[in-house]
C-alpha cells in the first residue's frame, strides 16, 4: 500500500458580484442578456502551517478579492465569439456598460478561471507551500460548478 498524503485545508468564500451575460450559442432563454449576484469558494490545502497557524492567511487574499471585483462586480461578460462583440465595445466606449471578454462566461469555465487567479497569487505569495485544489463558481442559490486540479508545482514530497 502506498504511503498516505496528509495535509491541512481551509476555505474562503466571496460573494455578490452582481454582473450580467448571455450564452450566445443556447438556443433557449439563456442566449439573452440576464445576470446574477456571482459567488466564489475557494478551497485550499499545505502539507504544513504557516508560523501563524494557517494553511492561508485570508488577509493575503485581498489581490483575489481585488481581481474578483474588477473582473465581475456592476460588468457585462460575453464569450470572445459572441457575433455581437462589437456592438457590446460599442456601448462600453460609451459607458452604457462594463465589458468583460471571457474565453467563456458559463460558471463551470468562471471556475477555472478563478482557480487560475487563486494559484497564480499563491504560487507567488508561498513559494508553493499552498495551493488552490478547488473553486466554485455559483450564479444564484440553484446554480453553481466547481473546477478541481493540484497545480503541477504543488510541493507533495
Amino acid at each position: 500500500m502506498a504511503d498516505q498524503i496528509t495535509c491541512f485545508s481551509c476555505s474562503k468564500h466571496f460573494q455578490d458580484y452582481p454582473c450580467c451575460h448571455r450564452q450566445w450559442k443556447h438556443s433557449g432563454h439563456c442566449s439573452f442578456v440576464h445576470g446574477y449576484s456571482r459567488s466564489f469558494t475557494f478551497w485550499f490545502k499545505a502539507l504544513d502551517l504557516d508560523r501563524h497557524g494557517f494553511v492561508v492567511d485570508f488577509s493575503s487574499l485581498k489581490l483575489l478579492e481585488q481581481q474578483l471585483k474588477e473582473h465581475f462586480d456592476h460588468t457585462f461578460l460575453v464569450n470572445k465569439d459572441d457575433p455581437l462583440l462589437s456592438e457590446w465595445q460599442k456601448l462600453h466606449e460609451v459607458k452604457a456598460l462594463d465589458l468583460r471578454i471571457m474565453e467563456n462566461v458559463g460558471m463551470e469555465s468562471t471556475a477555472k478561471l478563478v482557480w487560475e487567479w487563486a494559484n497564480t497569487i499563491l504560487l507567488e505569495k508561498d513559494s508553493g507551500r499552498t495551493c488552490c485544489f478547488r473553486a466554485k463558481s455559483t450564479e444564484n442559490d440553484f446554480n453553481s460548478a466547481c473546477y478541481e486540479s493540484i497545480p503541477d508545482w504543488f510541493k507533495i514530497i
